[in-house]
């Protein structure tokens, strides 16, 4: 299956925000995408579990030894060594992917809950950061914080369809969706303002990505109750609501030219993940 395929298949709103970047730098971000894609897609396929975690192992085994046979190993290895991105990171998606390969999974905490969502999105909004060429601290940490920004926004979207795979990442009733959203909302709040730390060629395209994925969790509240949220089905933004999306994106690329870069705001909940996983090192 191709690039395009996959970012066109399973990342709309990306595929959509992609067209924004010059085509070689949407190519290495569909390369990146493609990896972490390959790993998600191990862990939510139908099978059994056993056999699903000797796939990941493998998978994990062929990257560490560089087996180039895999092109999407490959590619991945070859944006490590151009864009110098940690190897750590990479482990850190691992962890994540692997904490799902269970017979059931349960999130305790909020702090259970923020970690997660590193490992599986923070790290992949970090590598796209790198990929983009940004340099400043603060910027790469408001990259980590619209990653998780959107894995919680798939969280909150995902309730029904994860509980019938075992997983619950926060509970199954409106009240507990609509305060993960508001959580969700302090991320985006946080990325916007270093995202004028972006070369100005990629800024646009993040400016998209953002509002559109906002709009998902917007939608959810619509929804009013969790029978309405119930029987929904998969919420997503339509191409006229991406379009709409687009033009207000027009507004924040202004917007962002008026306004003065900022410290990184989410500090405690960066603490919280400090506590297992030295976000430093990875920056």
């Amino acid at each position: 299956m191709s690039n395009n395929n996959y970012l066109s298949i399973y990342a709309k709103s990306f595929n959509w925000a992609g067209f924004f970047l010059p085509k070689k730098t949407y190519l290495k971000c569909s390369n990146l995408y493609d990896f972490c894609r390959t790993l998600d897609n191990i862990a939510d396929e139908i099978g059994e579990l056993d056999v699903k975690k000797k796939k990941f192992l493998d998978f994990k085994q062929s990257f560490n030894n560089k087996n180039f046979n895999n092109p999407l190993i490959k590619e991945m290895w070859d944006l490590i060594d151009r864009f110098e991105i940690s190897t750590k990171i990479i482990n850190d998606l691992f962890d994540g992917v692997e904490s799902d390969l269970k017979e059931k999974v349960l999130l305790n905490s909020k702090k259970d809950l923020l970690i997660y969502s590193y490992r599986v999105a923070g790290t992949v909004g970090l590598m796209m950061a790198k990929i983009l060429n940004v340099q400043s601290k603060n910027a790469l940490k408001s990259a980590i914080d619209l990653g998780i920004a959107m894995q919680l926004t798939n969280i909150s979207r995902d309730v029904v369809e994860d509980e019938r795979n075992n997983r619950s990442y926060i509970s199954h009733n409106f009240e507990s969706i609509k305060e993960n959203i508001k959580f969700s909302d302090l991320f985006y709040e946080s990325s916007f303002a270093s995202i004028k730390e972006i070369p100005f060629s990629f800024r646009f395209a993040i400016l998209v990505s953002r509002r559109v994925y906002r709009q998902i969790g917007n939608k959810i509240l619509k929804q009013k109750n969790i029978e309405n949220y119930n029987n929904s089905g998969k919420i997503y933004v339509n191409n006229i609501g991406k379009i709409i999306q687009t033009v207000l994106s027009l507004y924040d690329l202004i917007r962002l030219s008026l306004i003065k870069p900022q410290d990184h705001l989410r500090y405690e909940e960066h603490q919280i993940i400090n506590e297992e996983i030295n976000l430093n090192e990875r920056l």
